[in-house]
């Protein structure tokens, strides 16, 4: 059943899926484990999909999934987004399934994109730091055009990532790509697709700022920190200019939404500007107001 908007609290824009269930998970011990330090994880991290769906049901929320194919980069097998897609349909009234896959693989990735769309894929997940892309090369337009054309919003990783912190060299993994301003570029050069950039986008919040401001294809999820420590700036965009484009987004499971909302309670946001962030941007971005009607 699709998801019904009244009896949910909340949409949750970016919750990962670390494990299928039977022993194969997202990355490999050296970077799951520097991940959960960096985020100081203590439960769970790596609940397969059903047990993010009775989580996210016991609480009424809604919850956006999708792992991140990153197998060329990090020579890890990637988790099935095939799988990922069809196993949330069966938890349809919590999950929206988003598709991952590996720009490096060029028109197959293109044509992976179509066929997850196809099975019920309703957004794409790329991560330019994890994934080793420039996420502005042109190398990479055809799977944006494709994105643009079958209707579905691409969720980037911006700004700073757990995955390799602390480790030498950060186990290679660059944090330049994920610099918002080079998606400034591919929402200019796409302006029929829509664009989410993931977190509050340290060191380049400003920049993440100006172009959500600037775009009118381009949104910003608040996940990846706790509301407590997001930089003045974006507070004030996220209660003012960019109401309406700002969207919760916890990064299950290494921040829980218990503790995102419970300090997201506590943030000085205007009460009529609450239910956008929390439940209204989110429903019509993803297109679940169309679903009832």
């Amino acid at each position: 059943m699709p998801i019904d908007l009244d009896a949910v609290t909340a949409i949750d824009m970016h919750v990962h899926v670390e494990s299928d269930g039977h022993g194969n998970v997202s990355l490999d011990d050296e970077l799951m484990n520097a991940s959960a330090k960096y985020f100081k994880a203590g439960q769970n991290r790596t609940p397969a999909l059903e047990e993010i769906a009775a989580y996210y049901r016991e609480r009424r929320l809604a919850a956006v999934v999708f792992t991140v194919d990153a197998r060329t980069a990090l020579g890890h097998p990637a988790l099935s987004s095939l799988d990922i897609v069809t196993g949330a349909a069966e938890y349809s009234d919590v999950l929206v399934p988003f598709a991952s896959v590996d720009p490096l693989t060029g028109a197959s990735a293109v044509s992976l994109l179509r066929d997850l769309v196809a099975a019920g894929a309703r957004g794409l997940k790329l991560h330019p730091s994890l994934q080793s892309f420039v996420p502005n090369d042109t190398a990479y337009y055809p799977l944006y055009e494709t994105a643009a054309e079958l209707g579905v919003p691409i969720i980037f990783h911006t700004g700073q990532t757990g995955i390799g912190a602390g480790l030498p060299g950060g186990r290679g993994i660059k944090l330049r790509y994920s610099d918002p301003m080079l998606l400034d570029d591919v929402a200019a050069d796409h302006p029929a697709l829509r664009i989410v950039l993931a977190h509050p986008s340290v060191p380049w919040q400003d920049a993440a700022i100006s172009i959500a401001t600037h775009k009118a294809n381009v949104f910003i999820d608040l996940s990846g920190w706790s509301p407590k420590y997001f930089p003045p700036q974006l507070v004030r965009a996220a209660g003012g200019l960019l109401r309406r484009k700002v969207l919760f987004g916890s990064d299950f499971p290494v921040i829980t939404p218990d503790r995102w909302l419970a300090d997201f309670e506590r943030l000085e946001i205007k009460p009529d500007v609450r239910p956008l962030i929390l439940k209204a941007n989110a429903a019509n971005l993803l297109g679940l107001a169309r679903d009832r009607s």
